[in-house]
């Protein structure tokens, strides 16, 4: 759980700091979770509350049953300035047993978990899956998995829960106060999030798994009010989420951070404002995640390709005639999907089918080869074994697939940022998260970010603003030619991805590093309007 954080500076005159926030590793890597039947859960209870439920379904008729028991903790502290805006602090306990019977799924929830309250939902279940079968087209059909009893638990160093508040709140303050020192910085707004999610999931075929997850969203945005020119400017933290315990906040360096991100707001009014025109686009971490997560993340989900999935974020362009033959990048793009990486937001031991996680490719030298697919999926394009992605937000959730943490892998050559910037004649440099837009087939996009940079003749020559690029996803990513090695990898994220209908969230991580994309089309922003 080695997470440190460091400051490039120099990029020109001093001026000019990149923060960069690394997890000492570049690639996904994984806590063997403890199996065999020796396994000790944190109470004896749940597997004989677990039990009541799959023999109430198999009573009922039930092919195949589970039952996910969970509790759910979530405390956020917003504050602005010198004052806390909000504390909320919430508990969730409940169970959800889904079931298959004629062939179809049906699910029923409560927040009793109680036997009796068990063993009557479990008959609700199997009663909804009787009515739903009438509408089915197809029976249900389950990729093969083994059956695990284990017990997995995100790595942390401190439990985010057991910190005092007051320590909590202080921290929020002192960010807000550095940020406020910052000549012409106006205001600044901070919070933490923290999540802790403890599941039990049974299944008929044998599986007792108990894990506890834990993710924590740290972040700020500073502004920058200029009353002359009647404008203002902002600057976010360059921190993401991230699958890990308070050590997160303890060891990011938010002085720094929002020291600078006062200064970028600021310098953000007297920046030049961009011509538009083709340029070299540099992309931190901190920004090209969100640009994966939305070309490459979104339109790999297999249901979506299918066009049995459009909430949120449409369908796809990747549809399954596309398999193993389309070109989606250049031969040096190669993207892993994986719920291995210790500190990314979507790891676990296990999905909410009971499936182990694991990596795979996605796309390999540049070729769409794969899916984001769950046991119920896997056969509708050939593959035996499910990836894993099944996943519910809730006790009184449904589980279907979402997305894994999706990550470009490094460059094999070694190559810093700023050795990949002194390679670039006419480009700009983007650092964080903006505004961006994409079409319903994950297709034609729009991205802005938080910070940009000039590049001319290898070298970062001044601050730009109302930025953004637009392209289409295979053309974007095929010209791609520069990724810089592992050490410069970095694990950014999404808290809340939403999808489905009722709509649930997912947290999601991407990894990667500084990549170089040829010839892409930069738009003003302001003319545009």
């Amino acid at each position: 759980m080695d997470r440190r954080a460091f400051l490039k500076t120099g990029l020109h005159a001093g001026s000019i700091a990149a923060l960069t926030a690394c997890t000492g590793r570049a690639g996904p890597s994984s806590v063997p979770p403890s199996t065999g039947q020796s396994v000790e859960f944190s109470d004896p209870r749940l597997r004989e509350l677990a039990d009541v439920a799959l023999g109430a379904a198999r009573d009922a008729g039930a092919s195949y049953a589970d039952i996910r028991i969970s509790d759910h903790r979530r405390q956020t502290i917003f504050t602005r300035e010198k004052r806390v805006a909000n504390i909320e602090d919430s508990e969730d306990r409940g169970f959800g047993v889904r079931v298959i019977a004629n062939g179809t799924w049906g699910f029923a929830a409560s927040s009793r978990v109680e036997k009796d309250e068990i063993a009557r939902v479990a008959g609700r279940a199997v009663a909804l899956a009787r009515a739903n079968s009438k509408l089915q087209k197809a029976p249900i059909k389950l990729a093969p998995t083994r059956s695990h009893v284990a017990v997995w638990n995100t790595p942390i160093e401190r439990d985010p829960f057991d910190v005092p508040l007051d320590q909590k709140v202080d921290t929020l303050l002192s960010i807000n106060a550095e940020a406020l020192k910052v000549s012409g910085v106006s205001f600044c707004q901070s919070s933490m999030g923290f999540v802790r999610e403890h599941k039990f999931f049974a299944s008929t075929e044998g599986s007792y798994i108990e894990q506890t997850l834990h993710r924590c969203h740290p972040r700020f945005q500073v502004t920058a009010v200029d009353r002359k020119r009647g404008s203002f400017q902002t600057r976010n933290s360059y921190s993401d989420p991230q699958g890990m315990g308070y050590e997160y906040v303890d060891t990011y360096p938010w002085l720094d951070d929002v020291r600078q991100a006062g200064q970028d707001a600021v310098a953000k009014h007297t920046a030049k404002s961009v011509e538009p025109g083709k340029y070299d686009l540099v992309l931190h971490p901190s920004h090209l995640w969100l640009t994966i997560h939305e070309s490459i993340g979104h339109p790999t989900e297999l249901d979506r390709a299918l066009g049995m999935e459009a909430n949120y974020a449409g369908t796809s362009f990747l549809t399954t005639d596309k398999l193993g033959t389309f070109q989606l990048g250049s031969e040096i793009v190669n993207f892993v999907g994986e719920k291995t990486h210790i500190g990314s937001l979507a790891t676990c031991g296990y999905d909410d089918d009971g499936v182990e996680t694991r990596a795979w490719d996605m796309v390999k030298n540049g070729i769409f080869v794969d899916y984001q697919t769950t046991r119920e999926q896997a056969h509708l394009i050939g593959r035996a074994e499910s990836h894993g992605t099944s996943y519910a937000q809730n006790w009184k959730d449904v589980a279907f697939q979402r997305m894994p943490n999706i990550n470009l892998l490094p460059g094999n050559q070694p190559l810093s940022l700023d050795g990949l910037i002194a390679g670039t004649d006419r480009g700009i440099l983007i650092k964080g998260r903006g505004s961006y837009s994409i079409d319903h087939q994950r297709y034609n996009f729009q991205f802005g970010g938080q910070a940009f940079y000039e590049v001319s003749g290898g070298k970062i020559t001044g601050m730009l603003r109302d930025v953004a690029y637009q392209a289409r996803t295979p053309d974007f990513w095929r010209s791609c030619d520069a990724i810089c090695s592992r050490e410069e990898y970095y694990v950014g994220g999404s808290f809340y991805d939403g999808k489905g209908e009722p709509g649930q969230a997912n947290a999601v991580s991407h990894g990667c590093c500084p990549a170089r994309f040829r010839r892409v089309n930069v738009i003003n922003t302001k003319r545009s309007i």
